[in-house]
């Protein structure tokens, strides 16, 4: 049976909503398993499925660094601080914060007077970053997307596609 591209674009909608909702399919799924109503499920759960959202939060934004900081470094051969907030788009002081969590997470290395540089750790995330949001502006531009919308909405939508999803959006690029 011939699906309809319009078939194809609601599979692919549902796809990408369902990662989306990444949050939402937890309590769907904590619901079916146990028949909870939320108001039964326990402050420790809750709280649990809180943290859990925010470090998704949190890698979402350390992720970026990493992609911006490994674009930086391929345009000019390092990152300094004040780029790579202006190209965040943050102050000063919110780079320098979030340049010493990657440190702390063995992402980053900088020198005195030269800059922030990815260890090898911090270079594969970036390289995957890449690779992913790439995934994504492809699926998005193959559903009809205009190439601007597509590279600025998989912006927010790379962050939650999980590897399964993006293995069937590869799939469906390389079906097509």
């Amino acid at each position: 049976m011939q699906k309809s591209s319009l078939g194809y674009i609601d599979f692919i909608t549902f796809k990408m909503l369902h990662s989306l909702a990444l949050q939402m399919n937890e309590f769907r799924t904590a619901m079916t398993e146990h028949d909870t109503p939320p108001a039964e499920i326990s402050p420790t759960e809750q709280a649990g499925r809180f943290a859990r959202a925010r470090e998704k939060q949190s890698m979402a934004i350390l992720e970026d660094y990493v992609e911006m900081i490994g674009d930086l470094i391929a345009m000019h051969g390092e990152a300094r601080v004040a780029d790579i907030a202006e190209r965040m788009g943050v102050a000063h002081p919110t780079a320098t914060k979030a340049v010493a969590r990657l440190k702390r997470e063995g992402l980053a290395t900088s020198r005195p007077y030269r800059g922030v540089f990815l260890t090898d750790k911090g270079e594969a995330l970036a390289n995957w970053v890449r690779v992913r949001h790439r995934t994504v502006v492809d699926l998005l531009i193959a559903v009809g997307v205009p190439q601007e919308t597509a590279e600025a909405d998989a912006e927010g939508i790379e962050h939650h596609v999980s590897r399964r999803t993006l293995k069937a959006f590869e799939a469906y690029l390389t079906d097509k």
